[in-house]
C-alpha cells in the first residue's frame, strides 16, 4: 500500500510534460501572493485555485486561442490572451488590483453575480467546478444572508433549497429536513450533529452555507443519504479590510456586529479575521427572548510558500426563555389560538447555552499537484434550563408543567486526506484519499420536573398570567454533575475512503469511482453497544454537452448504524439503502446566473419512527422510498437583478411495513411542493443610483407532521401556506441602510400535529408581519 502512494505521488510529475499546460502566478498591486484566486480558462471548464504561494497551474489545456482570467472577492478581474500549440507550457502572470466597489461581494471568475459561486469550498475536498460535479450541490452566499437579513440557520435559510424544509423544534438548534428525512449539519466539512445540537451557527461568522444533496453516502460516512449542509465558517484573507452593522426590529430586538479581516506580521505572513455579535430579540410571544453573544476570532500562518496553519475558536452564549416556549396547545384542533399565544410566565428561570469550537486545519502543498491537509476539531455544547410541556387537558384547561432540561455534549472529529492530479497520457485521474474519524458523547438529564400551579387554572382560549409565585416551580437537585446523574449515549466512527475522478474526452467526460469503508460503535443506555461497518461504493459520471451545460448520474449505497433497542428490548438494525440520481446544469450569460434539474430515489430498509403503542420507544419500519423532482435557478437574469428561484416535489411513502395499514402512507415530516422565490433588484445608474427593491415569496403543500403521521385516529396533514416578504434597501458610499419586512400579508405558517399520548394537537406559529432595519458600514 505504501509503495503504491509513493507510485501514485511520484506519477504526475513523470507524466506531466507530455501535456499542454499554462502556469503562473497572480500577486497583488503591493507584490504579496494571492492565495485561492480562481483562473478560469474563458469559454472551457478549466480552471483551479491559486495556492498560499499565489502559483497555479492548468493542465491537460487543448491546442487554439484562448482568454484566461484570474478573480478574487474585492478585487478587479483581470484577463489576459494567449495561443497554445501541442506540448507548450505558458507562463502567465497577474497583477490584482483593489476594486473598492466590489471589495464584499462574491465575485467569482464567470460568475460575477452576488448570488452565484463556480466551486465549491475548500472543505468540501473537490477540486472540480460545481458544473461539472456528478452531484447537486447549492451554494449560499454571504451576500444572500445579508440582503435577507438571516441571523441563524433556523431562519430563512432554507428559502434558497430546493426541497429543505424545516421540522418544528426548539430554538437552540435547526431542524432541516430534505429528501424525505433530517440532514446531517457540518461545519467547515465536519460533521458535527448531534441529538439535540449543535447550537445554531450566527450567520456573523458564516461564509457561505453549502447544502450537498443526496446521494451522499461517499462525503457523509455514516449519514443520512438525503444530504447535509455544510456552513463555511469565515477565514482570514490577507486583505485589510471591515465591516459593522447595527439592527433594530420588531419584538424589541437589536442586534450588532463587527467583521475585522488583515494582518499582523509585516510580511504578511500571520493573518486573522474577527467576528464578533451581541444580541437581545423577542418574538412575538409575550415574555420569550433569546439574547446572545458570538465571539469568532480566527489565525493563520503561512510558515513557509507550502504550508499553512489555522487555528480557530467559535464562542457563542445564549441565555433564553425556557426550552419549548414556541409551543402551542389545544385540546380541539389545529391552528385554533392565536399565533402569540405562550404558555410560559414573567418570573420563569432562563435557560442558558454555551457552544464552543476549536478548529486547527494544517495544509501542506506535496508538490505541484499534490496537496496534503489535516484538521482537528473540538466542540462542546453545555444547556442548563428547563423545559415546557404539558401534561394534558381537563377540558380546556391546560395542565402546565416543567422539567429539567440539561444537556452536555462533546465532539471530536479528525479528517486527514491527500488529492491531487495524475496523468496517463491524456487522461487526468483526479485522486482523493484520507481517513476520517469522529466520537460523540452526549449527556442529557430530563427525570426532575413537575407541575406549575396556578390559582385560577389556565383556559387556553382565555389565559389569565402572573398567578404563579416564584416559590411554586419545581426545584431541581443539581448536586451531583450531569455526568453523575444524566443519561449517556456515544458514537464513534472511522472511515477510509478512495476516489478517483476520471476526465476523458478532453475534459468533456468525468467518471467518478469512489468507495469507503466505515465501522462505528454506538454505546446506549437501553441497549448498550451496538458494533456494525460496511464498505459504501460510489459510481458518478458526468458528460459536458458544451462549455455551458453538462448531464450528470450518480449511484451509491446508504449505512446507518442505530442505537437503541424497540420496546421488546431488540437492538435496531442498521439503515441500508441504494440511493440513485440524475440531473443537468446549465450556466447562461457567461456563468452570471445557472439553473440545474434533477430526478433522484432514495431507498431505505429499517427506518426508526415513533412508536405508535410505547411511549418513549421507537420501531423499526420495513422499508420508505422517496423520490422526487428538484428545480433550482440563481443568479443575474440581467444587469441589476439577482435571483433565487426553486421547486421540489417530493414523494416520500413506506413502502413495506409489517403493519400493512402504513404501506403507502406518507413518510412524517416532509411536505410534497415546496416552492420559493427571491428577486433583488438594484439600481447602478440615474437618479435612483444605489436604491433596490426586493420580493421574496414561499409556499408548501402536501405537509405531514413529523410526529403524528402514524396515528391512524387522526389527520396527519398539515395545512399549506405561502407567505410573502419583501426589502428596501439604498447604498451610498461605503454605507448600506436596509429594511426587510417578513410575512407581508401576515399568513398563517404553522407546524406541529397531534400528540396522541396526551390527546391534544400541539404546533408552532411563525409570527406575523413583522421588519427588521440595518444599518452596513465597510471600510
Amino acid at each position: 500500500m505504501k509503495k503504491l502512494l509513493q507510485l501514485i505521488l511520484l506519477f504526475p510529475g513523470l507524466v506531466i510534460a507530455q501535456q499542454n499546460r499554462i502556469e503562473g502566478t497572480v500577486r497583488t498591486q503591493d507584490k504579496q501572493p494571492a492565495a485561492f484566486v480562481s483562473v478560469v480558462l474563458k469559454g472551457s471548464t478549466i480552471g483551479t485555485l491559486t495556492d498560499s504561494t499565489g502559483a497555479y497551474e492548468l493542465n491537460n489545456v487543448p491546442e487554439g486561442t484562448f482568454k484566461i482570467e484570474a478573480s478574487i472577492v474585492g478585487m478587479k478581474p483581470t484577463q489576459q490572451s494567449l495561443t497554445l500549440s501541442d506540448g507548450q507550457t505558458a507562463t502567465i502572470n497577474f497583477i490584482l488590483e483593489v476594486d473598492e466597489n466590489q471589495l464584499n461581494e462574491i465575485l467569482v471568475t464567470a460568475d460575477p453575480g452576488k448570488y452565484v459561486t463556480d466551486y465549491p469550498s475548500v472543505s468540501l475536498r473537490l477540486r472540480t467546478p460545481l458544473l461539472d460535479v456528478p452531484q447537486n450541490i447549492q451554494v449560499i452566499t454571504n451576500q444572500t444572508l445579508k440582503d435577507q437579513q438571516i441571523f441563524d440557520m433556523r431562519e430563512g435559510v432554507i428559502r434558497n433549497v430546493s426541497g429543505a424544509t424545516r421540522s418544528e423544534h426548539w430554538e437552540n438548534y435547526a431542524r432541516i429536513v430534505m429528501r424525505g428525512s433530517r440532514v446531517a449539519s457540518f461545519r467547515n466539512g465536519m460533521n458535527v450533529t448531534q441529538t439535540w445540537g449543535p447550537l445554531t451557527e450566527d450567520m456573523s461568522m458564516v461564509e457561505r452555507i453549502e447544502f450537498v444533496k443526496g446521494p451522499a453516502g461517499f462525503m457523509l460516512a455514516a449519514g443520512e443519504p438525503s444530504g447535509f449542509y455544510n456552513v463555511v465558517t469565515k477565514k482570514p484573507t490577507g486583505y485589510r479590510k471591515g465591516e459593522v452593522s447595527m439592527t433594530v426590529g420588531s419584538f424589541g430586538t437589536y442586534r450588532s456586529t463587527l467583521d475585522i479581516d488583515g494582518t499582523i506580521s509585516r510580511d504578511g505572513k500571520l493573518q486573522y479575521r474577527l467576528n464578533l455579535m451581541g444580541q437581545e430579540k423577542g418574538t412575538q410571544r409575550p415574555f420569550e427572548y433569546n439574547n446572545r453573544i458570538s465571539v469568532a476570532p480566527v489565525l493563520k500562518y503561512q510558515i513557509n510558500p507550502s504550508t499553512s496553519l489555522t487555528a480557530e475558536y467559535n464562542y457563542q452564549h445564549v441565555k433564553m426563555s425556557p426550552i419549548g416556549s414556541n409551543y402551542i396547545y389545544s385540546p380541539n384542533g389545529l391552528g385554533d389560538l392565536p399565533t402569540d399565544f405562550t404558555t410560559l410566565e414573567n418570573n420563569m428561570s432562563p435557560t442558558t447555552i454555551d457552544d464552543r469550537s476549536f478548529l486547527l486545519i494544517l495544509a501542506h502543498s506535496l508538490n505541484e499537484n499534490w496537496k496534503f491537509t489535516g484538521q482537528l476539531a473540538h466542540l462542546t455544547f453545555d444547556q442548563i434550563g428547563s423545559s415546557l410541556w404539558p401534561s394534558g387537558f381537563i377540558g380546556d384547561t391546560l395542565q402546565r408543567a416543567e422539567s429539567i432540561w440539561d444537556i452536555q455534549g462533546q465532539t471530536r472529529v479528525g479528517q486527514f486526506f491527500v488529492n491531487g492530479d495524475a496523468f496517463t497520457g491524456n487522461i487526468t485521474h483526479r485522486i482523493l484519499t484520507g481517513l476520517d474519524m469522529g466520537a460523540y458523547d452526549f449527556y442529557h438529564d430530563w427525570a426532575q420536573g413537575g407541575a406549575i400551579p396556578g390559582s385560577t387554572g389556565f383556559n387556553v382560549y382565555n389565559p389569565v398570567f402572573g398567578n404563579v409565585p416564584s416559590s411554586s416551580y419545581p426545584v431541581y437537585d443539581r448536586s451531583l454533575s450531569l455526568r453523575q446523574r444524566g443519561v449517556h449515549y456515544s458514537n464513534e466512527y472511522m472511515a477510509f475512503y478512495a476516489q478517483d475522478e476520471i476526465h476523458l474526452l478532453k475534459e468533456k467526460l468525468r467518471l467518478t469511482l469512489a468507495g469507503r469503508y466505515t465501522s462505528t460503535g454506538n454505546d446506549d443506555p437501553y441497549s448498550g453497544e451496538v458494533d456494525a461497518g460496511k464498505f459504501t461504493p460510489r459510481v458518478g459520471i458526468s458528460y459536458s454537452i458544451n462549455q455551458n451545460m453538462s448531464v450528470y448520474g450518480v449511484v451509491d449505497e446508504s449505512f446507518i448504524p442505530q442505537a437503541g433497542a424497540g420496546f421488546d428490548g431488540k437492538p435496531f438494525d442498521p439503515v441500508s439503502g441504494l440511493n440513485t440520481e440524475i440531473g443537468i446544469k446549465k450556466q447562461w450569460l457567461d456563468g452570471r446566473w445557472v439553473a440545474s434539474l434533477a430526478a433522484y430515489q432514495i431507498t431505505k430498509n429499517n427506518v426508526l419512527t415513533t412508536d405508535p403503542e410505547h411511549q418513549y420507544f421507537s420501531v423499526q419500519l420495513g422499508q420508505t422510498k422517496t423520490s422526487g423532482v428538484e428545480f433550482d435557478l440563481r443568479g443575474q437574469i440581467f444587469n441589476g437583478l439577482d435571483v433565487t428561484m426553486n421547486y421540489a416535489f417530493t414523494d416520500g411513502q413506506i413502502s413495506e411495513d409489517t403493519e400493512e395499514y402504513l404501506v403507502g402512507r406518507q413518510i412524517p415530516g416532509t411536505d410534497r411542493h415546496i416552492a420559493n422565490a427571491w428577486l433583488n433588484y438594484h439600481m447602478d445608474r440615474g437618479a435612483l443610483e444605489g436604491f433596490g427593491i426586493s420580493m421574496g415569496a414561499s409556499h408548501a403543500g402536501g405537509r405531514t407532521s413529523w410526529y403524528s403521521a402514524y396515528d391512524t385516529t387522526v389527520d396527519p396533514q398539515m395545512p399549506s401556506y405561502t407567505r410573502f416578504d419583501g426589502a428596501l434597501s439604498y447604498t451610498f458610499d461605503r454605507f448600506n441602510v436596509a429594511l426587510n419586512v417578513n410575512n407581508l400579508f401576515n399568513a398563517s405558517v404553522i407546524s406541529g400535529g397531534y400528540y396522541s399520548w396526551s390527546q391534544f394537537y400541539y404546533w408552532q406559529a411563525e409570527a406575523l408581519r413583522n421588519a427588521r432595519l440595518s444599518i452596513r458600514y465597510k471600510y
